[in-house]
């Protein structure tokens, strides 16, 4: 194949590589301390070497747990996807595109020829996409064994599998071991890109826009803990005592810092006790920083924590969830493209159709967060109305297609029982 194309396409798998380290550290709360003052990390020493509100992770996953497909109209594929887990591992790809803005599917034949679909990391896979249509062009997923760097790369025509022999190659060192024609015609990768603007090709992370509001939110932290540890509690003080030397003569406190009680034989001695250091500044601080925080990132205050003395109604919840609850409808049509592409190559594998002339539509869980009554109280009134067929009524209220189909052979049966039809007799 093209060495220059081959070299190109292994590049860009390393060339966010720092961006992405950087992501995961934050996602796992791990990012070191910022804004901090070489005073306070003296006076801290080792004692607060991490602390950290874990904010990124709920971003992330507050909008990952809104996103769940439920079905596919205009195709039947949900038999496929059930078998390859997708209802469980589709929550994966939505985190990996939310939290380092894309994400990667990829769809082949397993050993008997039925659809294999796999959910990949941005870290092993890259794409290469015509500009003009946008369409992905070319694709290489690269992983290491213990012994060797393995690597396949996607061609609409062609299907390529290389191998160098050591760990850590990256761009040389690879030789071709098998070629397999792709007779779908298309390249049988699928990105999962989170992005709002058209020409961000590697999408954007949930939490790019929290990451300096959480440093900012971590420092105040370290500094409320850094006053309650040296200012918090009430200083003594004590006059009229001579001090004591150790061996290399250092003044010493007479009266450890421990002693509940301070004696003195000096009649002349004085004792007395400083204010403590007030910490409700650091509140305001905190309360400043998380505003900002729910602003940028769409979380209502009760999911950080903000609560207030009366517990909030069920609609001044969905209320406050409003907006998280659009972000979430706004990638469901980002991400819904891709999952219908996915539906478009499982057809291609099963039935050997061209997925580009397979028209498939993808349906999601309502995003907004309803009571399992209130829901089904809204379905039955717009079903007893006539707005909507039974087995639409029953998808609103979250029921997968095979679970509506058994819903429907399980109400035929009790309907003909009812009627005492023996159909035994009628098989006769």
């Amino acid at each position: 194949m093209n060495t220059q194309l081959l070299t190109t396409l292994l590049q860009k798998i390393d060339e966010p590589a720092a961006r992405y380290a950087d992501l995961d550290r934050y996602y796992a709360g791990e990012q070191a301390l910022a804004f901090l003052s070489p005073e306070s990390r003296k006076a801290l020493g080792d004692r607060f070497g991490r602390l950290a509100t874990n904010l990124p992770r709920l971003a992330v996953t507050s909008l990952a747990e809104r996103l769940r497909v439920t079905g596919f109209v205009g195709a039947d594929v949900w038999t496929d996807w059930l078998r390859n887990d997708l209802d469980q591992e589709s929550g994966i790809a939505h985190r990996e595109a939310l939290l380092l803005g894309q994400g990667f599917v990829i769809v082949w034949a397993d050993r008997s020829g039925r659809p294999k679909v796999t959910i990949e990391s941005p870290k092993q896979v890259a794409v290469l996409t015509d500009p003009g249509t946008r369409r992905i062009t070319a694709a290489v997923k690269r992983w290491e064994t213990a012994t060797t760097t393995e690597a396949t790369v996607f061609f609409p025509d062609l299907i390529l599998r290389l191998r160098a022999e050591q760990t850590g190659a990256t761009t040389q060192g690879f030789r071709t071991i098998e070629e397999i024609p792709n007779p779908l015609g298309v390249v049988p990768v699928v990105r999962l890109r989170n992005g709002d603007r058209l020409l961000d090709e590697v999408g954007v992370s949930e939490i790019d826009d929290l990451k300096p509001l959480v440093d900012a939110l971590n420092k105040v932290l370290v500094d409320m803990m850094t006053t309650s540890e040296f200012v918090g509690r009430p200083r003594r003080w004590a006059t009229g005592i001579e001090l004591e030397e150790d061996d290399d003569g250092n003044a010493v406190n007479p009266i450890p810092e421990g002693n509940r009680a301070m004696i003195s034989e000096n009649d002349s001695a004085k004792f007395g006790q400083l204010d403590a250091a007030g910490l409700e500044g650091y509140k305001t601080a905190v309360d400043v920083l998380l505003g900002q925080i729910m602003a940028v990132s769409a979380l209502p205050a009760h999911y950080i924590g903000q609560l207030s003395d009366t517990p909030a109604s069920a609609d001044a919840l969905r209320a406050a969830e409003a907006s998280l609850t659009a972000r979430a409808e706004a990638r469901q049509a980002q991400f819904g493209r891709a999952w219908e592409d996915v539906a478009r190559l499982i057809v291609g594998v099963r039935d050997g159709a061209d997925p580009q002339h397979v028209d498939v539509r993808v349906t999601w869980a309502d995003a907004a967060t309803r009571s399992i009554a209130q829901e089904a109280d809204a379905v039955v009134k717009l079903y007893q109305a006539g707005l909507l067929p039974s087995s639409y009524a029953l998808k609103r209220l979250g029921y997968s297609d095979t679970e509506v189909i058994e819903i429907a052979a399980a109400r035929r049966g009790d309907a003909l029982n009812s009627m005492a039809v023996d159909l035994t007799k009628l098989v006769s």
